[in-house]
């Protein structure tokens, strides 16, 4: 069936199939399940009709604020991407989401296919909804109700042929997989502790990589203090340091602390404490209080903020296979906003090369350590790099053992072109050798959006040709497309063979998309009434 499913009312709290199994017999099963991907992985593209993907993009991760409603949907939307797989002309992909996706969106992606009959894919490809638009993660709604599972399971040709693709993992998709009885193609949630800021900086040290000076596993406001005390003692001349919760994703959980002008005697110790109280938030959408009582229950980092004649925040996408290769997938530059400007808003591919084959040198160095100790799937490896002079000095700062920010906008590329990026030489190339550039957000955002339709937006695609253009390679995708009209935000990606030529199509198809919703508030003169 491949129509929208619904199923409003939530069953009860667990799966019948978990009922009985404790937290060992859980690890134990999924284990096993597990072991199954290898043959899955090595049978992918031989046009098996019994294969499938199962994909759930839950945001199951410490947001800060979740959203809700149409943002909320948004953010399930951000991997229809994946619809893309669908060129393999006998895949057959389940896609999950919170609530039905429009019919328009999905006929948009299908139609971006390259060499297939969209009316072929689409035939292949099941759409299921909870009806639940509350802010808890699709997962948890999912888990809570065993029928609709079932009838997701009931989707799966062959469960020894099907894999499940999460957004991210925790104990949540890991039950998700063994109620479904198919293996999960991303990191086990045992290895999550690596991805909080805390691992972040234990992985960094055993791989033997330079990151910013710092401690982790803080959980109060006196730990962090102490922190930046011997922060200030080792480097009296960093003016800055951040506090970062351990499970903050996009910078949301971020916080910046003064240490400039400390007092060079009396109570230093009050001092700092009275600028840690201080500190400001990265997220406008928490209290001081709140972040506290975070920073209590899951703990923190506080370490020194990189400055220098210039500063920028690269990124290295990773992953290794089922079959533990370990690979460098792209470099991105990436954008950032917010109050201090720790807020992910998008970003460029590929990174400069100035300083792209530095971190990717490094990120090899503790991909290898993720990859020994088990890591599996997708995951990017976040850096500062600043430039002293004419010299860029790079540190690590975070891993991010999920999908993110740059994981759409990458594979889009490489979906539409069949290209792929070549670390050696910092470069995506495709088939023929032609270069390609993207530049990227998930945060094009006016109130005057508000005034669009997504019929509107489509209607716009059309007419002013920002539609991805196959002969040339190069165009817009849109994507995070349903929340155009509640939140007048909407993502894109824009394509070009140059650095150049990709802002250029995003410059153009921004101002095209703003031009097209301001002259939509345009005051509409009304005939008078002839109402007598």
């Amino acid at each position: 069936m491949n129509a929208n499913v619904t199923n409003g009312a939530p069953d009860r709290g667990q799966s019948d199939v978990l009922d009985d199994l404790d937290e060992a017999a859980r690890e134990a099963r999924f284990d096993a399940l597990q072991q199954r991907l290898p043959e899955i992985w090595r049978s992918i593209r031989k046009d098996d009709p019994r294969e499938s993907v199962v994909v759930v993009p839950s945001m199951s991760i410490d947001r800060m604020a979740p959203s809700a409603g149409a943002m909320n949907q948004a953010m399930e939307e951000r991997l229809l991407f994946l619809l893309l797989l669908l060129r393999q002309p006998r895949l057959r992909m389940v896609y999950v989401t919170s609530m039905p996706i429009s019919d328009q969106i999905v006929e948009y992606y299908l139609s971006l296919l390259p060499g297939v009959i969209p009316s072929h894919a689409r035939s292949r490809l099941s759409l299921v909804s909870v009806g639940d638009s509350s802010t808890a993660p699709l997962t948890d709604k999912l888990l809570a109700r065993p029928r609709l599972l079932a009838h997701v399971a009931s989707l799966i040709p062959d469960t020894a042929r099907s894999h499940l693709i999460p957004y991210n993992s925790t104990w949540r998709e890991r039950d998700l997989a063994l109620v479904l009885g198919i293996p999960m193609y991303a990191a086990d949630p045992r290895h999550f502790p690596l991805g909080t800021k805390t691992g972040c900086r234990r992985a960094f040290a055993e791989a033997g990589v330079t990151y910013p000076f710092g401690a982790e596993d803080l959980h109060s406001v006196d730990d962090v203090v102490t922190a930046l005390l011997d922060l200030h003692a080792v480097r009296p001349a960093a003016g800055w340091a951040m506090v970062k919760l351990n499970e903050g994703v996009s910078g949301s959980g971020n916080a910046l602390v003064d240490l400039r002008d400390l007092p060079a005697a009396g109570d230093l110790r009050a001092a700092v404490t009275d600028r840690v109280e201080a500190m400001q938030l990265e997220s406008s959408r928490i209290t001081l209080d709140t972040y506290l009582q975070r920073l209590a229950a899951t703990g923190g980092i506080a370490e020194e903020r990189i400055v220098g004649d210039e500063v920028r925040s690269p990124s290295v996408q990773m992953a290794v296979s089922p079959l533990g290769e370990l690979e460098i997938l792209s470099t991105h530059d990436q954008i950032l906003g917010g109050p201090s400007g720790q807020v992910y808003l998008g970003a460029r591919f590929p990174a400069d090369p100035s300083y792209a084959a530095t971190i990717t040198q490094e990120a090899k160095a503790v991909g290898r350590v993720l990859a020994d100790k088990g890591v599996l799937g997708r995951f990017a490896l976040d850096f500062v790099v600043v430039r002293h002079g004419d010299a860029w000095e790079a540190h690590a700062i975070e891993i991010n053992l999920r999908k993110g920010g740059t994981t759409h906008p990458f594979l889009t590329l490489q979906f539409l072109t069949d290209g792929r990026y070549l670390p050696d030489e910092c470069r995506f190339r495709t088939p023929a050798g032609a270069e390609r550039h993207l530049v990227a957000t998930d945060h094009l955002k006016d109130d005057a959006l508000k005034g669009l339709r997504v019929d509107d937006l489509f209607d716009l695609v059309a007419r002013a040709g920002l539609h991805f253009d196959p002969s040339r390679q190069s165009g817009v995708v849109f994507h995070m497309i349903s929340s155009i009209t509640e939140c007048g935000r909407v993502g894109m990606t824009a394509i070009g063979d140059t650095p150049a030529s990709a802002q250029d199509v995003f410059d153009r198809a921004e101002a095209a998309l703003l031009a097209e919703a301001r002259d939509s508030l345009s005051p509409v003169l009304l005939a008078p009434s002839r109402a007598q």
